[in-house]
């Protein structure tokens, strides 16, 4: 993803994968501008968990001064480069480069000066306006600008830790302090791309808050997207902005990926697995969908409307463990499949035997955890599916008692 900003000099490019492939991607791109402007004369500075100083950890602290400031700091012991000459080269300046948990960079639109939004940013800022007026939100970075292509103005966040100052907590507080001083917001905007673990935290709050009922991902992603305004200043696609839309394999090989036939056709054939850990993982997935279902044929109709506070507490748990039990579905016939490449290691020598064994051992325990992490899963749904049972709508009766019980002859 590329985001380049006329008015702010900068362009944002965001770029996923394996570490390798991001370490590849990261140094081509390097050479790319090596080919067009000279970096073998730049100095290089590394930040955040690069950091080889404790002073360097924050960018705005290697930046100070800027770009005007830099020749003099060159000069300073405190600031010579990590790597490269201490020299200022003025076709360039300086070069940072650092490792950090996944920046958000999150702009709130207002309609109000250049001035008036860095006032915003100051009082949210970690930083504030100096060590002796530190600001409201930690690990957040801001400043104000105006956006000559949309004619408003911005407040500008980088949210260097979400799950400690999550996307909804920046926003609401730009707008806490944008009300004290009688000015609007007007949506945000994400700049590059956003995990979605961060969608989903504001999704939950926003769920919390309003006493919402909304189960299904593409729900709480588009509430999110309502309430901060992401489609302000142009469409939020979720599959070309959130990270783990946009990485999904087109090859997916996983057991609940198949059809049904397919899949009882890989049961049935000659095969250790998939066997009873991915059927049983696949049943009681089915069961709990089955408890869910019998959930939603009760919601929402007018005469359940005095369950509706019931069915509002109860779905949830249900629709909940039909997800995790499916992941067990592959999870089991990996480790069992984990602990059958364990017994083909060779065992010749002393060293191989141990190697084996060792590897053998730990294949066991991937193999008896997912059952019976199965088993832990399945049982804390009894207390609800009874009471489910009681509540639900009498029309889905005998789904119930299929959710509740299973086949006597498999007893």
């Amino acid at each position: 993803d590329v985001d380049a900003g006329a008015s702010t000099n900068r362009t944002v490019f965001t770029f996923v994968g394996s570490p390798a492939a991001v370490v590849e991607g990261a140094l081509n791109a390097a050479r790319l501008a090596f080919s067009r402007i000279d970096m073998a004369t730049h100095s290089v500075y590394l930040y955040g968990e690069a950091a080889r100083r404790e002073t360097r950890r924050s960018l705005p602290s290697v930046r100070a001064g800027e770009y005007e400031a830099l020749p003099d700091k060159l000069k300073s012991a405190d600031w010579s480069p990590d790597f490269g000459p201490a020299e200022f080269v003025p076709s360039w300046g300086a070069t940072v480069t650092g490792a950090r948990k996944f920046l958000i960079a999150f702009n709130v639109n207002v309609i109000a000066t250049k001035e008036q939004a860095h006032r915003i940013a100051l009082d949210v800022r970690e930083q504030g306006r100096g060590k002796t007026q530190p600001g409201r939100l930690q690990k957040v970075q801001g400043m104000g600008w105006y956006l000559d292509e949309s004619n408003m103005a911005q407040v500008s966040t980088n949210i260097l830790d979400y799950e400690l100052t999550p996307l909804h907590t920046v926003h609401q507080e730009i707008c806490s302090v944008a009300k004290e001083l009688k000015l609007p917001v007007v949506g945000s905007q994400i700049v590059g791309l956003i995990p979605l673990k961060a969608v989903l935290d504001s999704a939950d709050f926003f769920i919390q808050r309003d006493g919402l009922f909304i189960l299904e991902e593409e729900h709480k992603v588009r509430l999110v997207i309502s309430e901060l305004g992401l489609d302000s200043l142009g469409p939020f696609n979720p599959k070309d902005r959130i990270i783990e839309y946009m990485v999904q394999s087109g090859d997916d090989s996983r057991l609940v990926s198949l059809s049904l036939q397919q899949f009882v056709q890989s049961v049935g054939a000659r095969t250790a697995a998939p066997g009873g850990g991915s059927v049983s993982a696949a049943v009681a997935a089915m069961g709990a969908a089955l408890g869910a279902m019998v959930g939603q044929m009760t919601y929402g109709k007018r005469q359940f409307d005095h369950l509706d506070g019931v069915m509002r507490r109860l779905i949830p748990p249900f629709h909940q463990a039909a997800k995790e039990l499916l992941l067990m579905v592959d999870a089991d016939s990996t480790a069992f499949n984990s602990y059958m490449a364990a017994l083909k290691m060779p065992k010749t020598s002393l060293d191989e035997i141990k190697r084996r064994e060792a590897a053998m051992q730990a294949g066991l325990q991937r193999a008896v955890s997912v059952p019976l992490a199965l088993a832990e899963r399945v049982g804390v749904l009894w207390a609800p599916l009874k009471e489910m049972v009681v509540n639900g709508n009498i029309a889905c009766k005998s789904d119930a008692q299929v959710t509740r019980t299973p086949p006597k002859h498999l007893n």
